[in-house]
């Protein structure tokens, strides 16, 4: 069992920048990913790496702006979002998967309680 708690949303400009953060509570040798949500529609895949912290997928919405590195020595994975926009307001959510970590939820296994990131125009 694998618990999991984001941090480092917040309100912030558009164009500016935030830095995610989801804490597992012990070292782990899962691949992660960063899904989003906003009310009223489906959870949507943002991006994933491997428990090595190599990228996998990236959402074409979010290619070149965000991207994930991770610390081991924190047992924590980032979400680095840059030039971000009103579209990109939304819960995010961190997982983990020993299995494949692609773009669908049923990939993942744990789930963290997320944190709210609003961007204003």
């Amino acid at each position: 069992q694998v618990q999991l708690v984001e941090s480092g949303g917040g309100l912030v400009q558009a164009g500016g920048s935030l830095r995610l953060s989801c804490e597992a509570s012990s070292r782990t040798f899962y691949n992660m990913g960063w899904f989003r949500r906003v009310p009223g529609k489906e959870r949507e895949f943002v991006a994933s790496c491997t428990w090595n912290g190599d990228p996998l997928e990236t959402a074409d919405s979010v290619k070149g702006r965000f991207s994930m590195s991770r610390d081991h020595n924190k047992n924590t994975v980032y979400l680095e979002m840059n030039m971000l926009t009103s579209d990109d307001t939304a819960i995010y959510y961190c997982a983990a998967t020993s299995g494949t970590a692609g773009w669908a939820l049923r990939d993942y296994v744990y789930w963290g309680q997320g944190t709210q990131v609003t961007v204003s125009s």
